[in-house]
């Protein structure tokens, strides 16, 4: 690492942490634009909540311009397209239970004629404004609940009784489009995991006429779903496991692996299993997004200094040095040196520091490239878009997810598991008391 970089990253780490955190005031000329694919089960969810965020936006935002797009952008973390479609499948299943979204049962990707139909209608409409938005949701059903009947009635009208309408808040693109996602002020929104930020934003500049309620069963960052005494011993009696497979040198893990050491693991007696994985150059990243999340999670950050690929390495031998039962601890204060105190652990002061913190009088002898690169492997295994990649193992079943924005999941599970639980006995006892009354 350059001298330059070890120098400079904590003093500027440290200022852009505290320096005085002036809301700027995002221009609203270009006004609120949603993007949407009708074949993106993300647009889907989004769908659903326009006509509420429409009737709440100020005048200075209306009408919200609505762009849909018929081209999908290339899928994340080299995951090929059939993978990716069910990944959002499975997510979008799991973001519909937790906030009460409408959702099929056994969701499955629209027809490409759906698809043409769909399009057909939306583009022909005469409606405008919240009624349109209402036909944008209720088309969205009929695609996503397999409601072919109805689209093609629907588009039949469409097609005889309507033209082609040309609406300046009515857009139909092939610019590509990953996932749904708002635009205001030049900056990006994503469309479910972003909308509550999106809120906040247009809250704090007044472009709100009243309070708005979506994702209700949103979980805030320390606060435990689960705080009935009988309830959590059930949990921690399951003994849950969950393994982390995490870069090093991205400041992301290091707010994940904290949150959950400090807040979740003891409460609910999660094992940790620990795998941190190859240098990836996840290095450079956007400060100002992780400075929001660890203001926002509760968990130091800053002064740091980047690790590079030589720094995360050594940040791996460290860890495989440490005896195994000592692991989650040591990597704990590994990162934390690394991202709270300044340390550059390529810099071989701060390596020998460090070593010395750990209690460590020999390093491993362990083939470190060979070992990260079978974590590696077992990451790439799980057929994630982002990293940090989690796997929660609880009564029996697996679970798998991604990313700091997927860590309620956690509670949201054990909340799950524990209702399916009291569900299934409280059917047993009335099989039960069913029996005693037959025979009595």
């Amino acid at each position: 690492m350059s001298l330059l970089r070890r120098w400079f990253d904590p003093i500027r780490s440290r200022w852009f942490y505290d320096k005085p955190s002036r809301q700027a005031v995002l221009p609203t000329e270009q006004g609120l634009s949603v993007y949407l694919r009708l074949d993106d089960v993300y647009s889907y969810l989004t769908a659903q909540q326009l006509p509420q965020l429409e009737e709440i936006l100020s005048d200075e935002l209306k009408p919200l311009k609505v762009i849909i797009s018929n081209t999908a952008a290339e899928a994340p973390n080299h995951m090929s397209e059939a993978e990716w479609k069910q990944y959002c499948l499975n997510d979008a299943q799991i973001l519909a239970k937790q906030h009460r979204f409408s959702f099929h049962e056994s969701p499955e990707q629209p027809t490409a004629e759906a698809l043409q139909q769909a399009e057909v209608i939306l583009k022909n409409t005469p409606l405008r404004g919240q009624d349109f938005l209402y036909l944008l949701e209720d088309v969205f059903n009929m695609l996503w609940q397999q409601q072919y009947g109805k689209l093609r009635t629907l588009y039949a009208m469409a097609s005889r009784h309507h033209r082609l309408q040309h609406f300046p808040e009515r857009i139909f693109r092939d610019t590509p489009v990953l996932a749904s996602y708002f635009e205001f002020g030049e900056r990006q929104y994503h469309g479910v995991d972003d909308l509550l930020r999106l809120t906040r934003r247009l809250k704090q500049q007044k472009l709100l006429t009243g309070n708005p309620i979506f994702m209700i069963n949103h979980i805030e960052w320390r606060e435990h779903l689960i705080s009935d005494a009988e309830e959590l011993n059930e949990i921690q009696a399951m003994d849950p496991e969950l393994d982390l497979y995490i870069a090093l040198e991205d400041p992301i893990s290091w707010l994940l692996l904290a949150y959950i050491k400090e807040e979740l693991a003891d409460y609910y007696n999660i094992s940790l299993n620990l795998y941190p994985l190859s240098y990836r150059s996840r290095d450079d990243f956007d400060w100002g997004l992780a400075t929001r999340l660890s203001k926002r999670t509760g968990v130091a950050f800053t002064p740091f200094c980047r690790p590079d690929a030589q720094a995360a390495q050594n940040m791996a031998l460290l860890y495989c040095s440490v005896p195994e039962e000592q692991r989650i601890d040591a990597l704990y204060k590994i990162m934390q040196a690394v991202w709270t105190k300044g340390l550059d652990l390529s810099y071989k002061a701060h390596f020998q520091a460090m070593q010395q913190e750990l209690g460590l009088s020999e390093l491993s002898q362990q083939d470190i490239q060979a070992y990260l690169a079978e974590n590696d492997m077992h990451c790439e295994m799980k057929s994630q878009p982002n990293l940090p990649v989690l796997e929660l193992r609880l009564d029996g079943q697996s679970y798998v997810f991604n990313s700091l924005y997927r860590v309620w999941m956690i509670e949201s599970i054990f909340s799950n598991v524990l209702e399916e639980k009291y569900k299934v006995e409280s059917a047993a006892e009335n099989e039960l008391r069913n029996n005693e009354e037959r025979k009595g």
